[in-house]
Parts: C-alpha cells; structure tokens; sequence
C-alpha cells in the first residue's frame, strides 16, 4: 500500500500561513544576526576558514575541563576554546593580531605550561589562515551560493519555463535564509563544511521542487488540465507526490540523524545543517514554491491583460504544446 495514496490535502489554502510562519523564522534569524554582530563582532560565527587565524588542537593526557584550559590562557580574555572528538582533547581558536603562527604557538604552550605539566599535554595540529585569505573564502562563497542560484534559474528556464525558475529561486532563497538565521541563533561555526551543507541543501530543495513542478505541467498538459481551477490543478499536483517526498526526505533524515548521533564532533554541524535543509526543503517545495508560482503566474497574467496582449488559458502556467 502506498503511502498516502489517497491524499487530498489543500496545501494551497494553507500557504499564507506558512507564509507567516517562515517570516517569523526569517525575521528571528535576522534579529539573531544583528546581535550577533553587536556581541561577536560578525552576523555568524565564521571559523578560521573564513576570519583568519590560528587553530591549534591540543592531547591532554588526563582529565582536563574547557574552563580550566581558559583560565590558563587569560580567562575572560582567552581564545574560544571547544571540545574536540575524544574527551580530552581541545581546540583553540586565536586570531593571529599580525604575529606568526610559531609565535601564537609557541605563547600558548607556554600558558599552558605554566598552568599544566609540561609532559601532561601536546600539540596535535595546528592550522593558520591569514585575514586576506578568510575574506577571499568569504566572498568564493558567497559567489558559489549566487552562481548557485542563477543556475537554478536557468536550468529550470530551459527545462520547463522562467516563471518555474523564479518559483524555485524564491523557495531556495527561504531555504538558505532559514538555514543562516538557524546558524546565528546557534552560533554554529561557519567553516568550509558548513558552505558544503549550505550547496548541498540547495541541489536538495531544488531536487524536491522540481519533482512536484514536473507534476504540475503533466496534469496542466493532460485532459482537461487547462481548464482546471489552477489551486484545485497545484493542490492534486502535490498530493500525488507527496508519498515520493515524504519517502525521500524520511530516508534520508534516517541516515542524517545516525550520523549525528555516531559520527562524532567533526561533523556534527555538518550533519545538523543537512538535517535542518533536508526538512526546510520539503516543507518549501509543497508551501513556498507551488504558492510562489501560482502567485507569479497570476502576476505575469495581469501584465499581459494591461498590456493588451493575448488572452492566456486557464491554467496555474503557460505551457507551450511542445513542452
């Protein structure tokens, strides 16, 4: 039996409060970022990838706790300190303040030296990025994000039409949005993974959308479809695939969430963003992008009337006989 196979749900009557519900997320993420950049001095909590700096990881050989590791290394003046993987290892995050990296090195073994025996800890990795290379990164992702986008749009334009391609745009831009305010209310650092989540989720809510716009136009092109009330037309569109977008988000989420839970540190954000997009995007493909269309196509619609053009056929988009 499948699942929801009989499914009749009016998403389409639903969407302006969806619409509510992701503003306010939206507007919560925006409001986190703002303090922020009051409180950390950035609307994120970019890791040394994108700020620069030095990362040094540090072995104790026994038992030590964080607040002890930052009291060593000046208290409330000390560089962010995080648990990293086993239970006794840490790293330490230090802008480099226009110094070498041995000598940021060399100054913190002494601190902890001083605090710890000698012999009761080692340096595992150190890693350095220098404040110019942190803001290239910055911009090489913010371009990946856009270039991202816009092909979106034009694949989709060329695929099915540009009307589809802006609906799909507008449910990735919430996507991301929801996933950056996630990341300001958490404080999740911002490292090169973390952009790799952030592509991954687009490729995803992109994947999601189309499935249910491939749908739409084969019930607009069938039998009757053109004149069919456009919400009655979009709302049986994501009903009959729904039980394609619950089985896939449903799986994946089960093998998202083992690897949050045996994966260990090192991916935890990682997998926290994915896990965050995978159901950010299934729930925009169903409320964002089919209500974002429709609302489009009604747009274009009165544009075409002002201008006098040809009256268009009934139908939720234009779709040529050939498509």
């Amino acid at each position: 039996m499948r699942l929801f196979d009989k499914a009749d749900y009016s998403f389409i009557q639903k969407a302006r409060g969806a619409a509510f519900f992701s503003g306010t997320l939206i507007l919560i993420g925006v409001t986190s970022m703002v303090l922020n950049v009051q409180s950390i001095g950035s609307w994120q909590n970019y890791g040394v990838d994108f700020s620069g700096g030095s990362l040094i990881q540090v072995r104790f050989e026994t038992a030590v706790s964080a607040t002890e590791i930052r009291s060593a290394l000046g208290g409330a003046e000390a560089p962010p300190i995080t648990r990293f993987g086993e239970e006794n290892e840490f790293v330490v995050r230090a802008g480099l303040g226009g110094e070498e990296m041995d000598v940021v090195r060399q100054r913190i073994e002494q601190q902890l030296a001083a605090a710890f025996q000698e012999s009761s800890f080692s340096i595992v990795r150190t890693e350095t990025v220098g404040p110019k290379i942190g803001a290239e990164l910055q911009t090489k992702a913010g371009m990946a994000i856009l270039f991202s986008f816009i092909l979106t749009l034009i694949y989709i334009a060329i695929r099915f039409q540009f009307r589809f391609g802006l609906a799909a745009v507008i449910a990735t831009v919430h996507d991301i949005m929801i996933t950056l305010g996630f990341l300001a209310v958490l404080r999740i650092e911002i490292a090169l993974p973390t952009v790799a989540a952030i592509l991954t989720i687009v490729g995803y809510s992109l994947n999601d959308t189309i499935v249910v716009f491939d749908r739409i136009r084969e019930n607009l092109n069938s039998r009757g479809g053109r004149r069919q009330d456009p919400v009655e037309l979009i709302n049986q569109s994501i009903n009959e695939t729904l039980p394609r977008t619950i089985l896939t988000s449903g799986t994946t989420l089960v093998v998202l969430l083992a690897l949050l839970v045996v994966g260990g540190v090192v991916i935890k954000d990682f997998t926290s963003v994915l896990i965050l997009g995978v159901i950010v995007g299934t729930y925009s493909s169903i409320f964002i992008a089919s209500p974002a269309l429709l609302r489009i196509q009604k747009y274009f619609d009165r544009k075409e009337k002002l201008k006098g053009g040809k009256k268009r056929s009934s139908g939720p988009v234009s779709v040529s006989a050939g498509v």
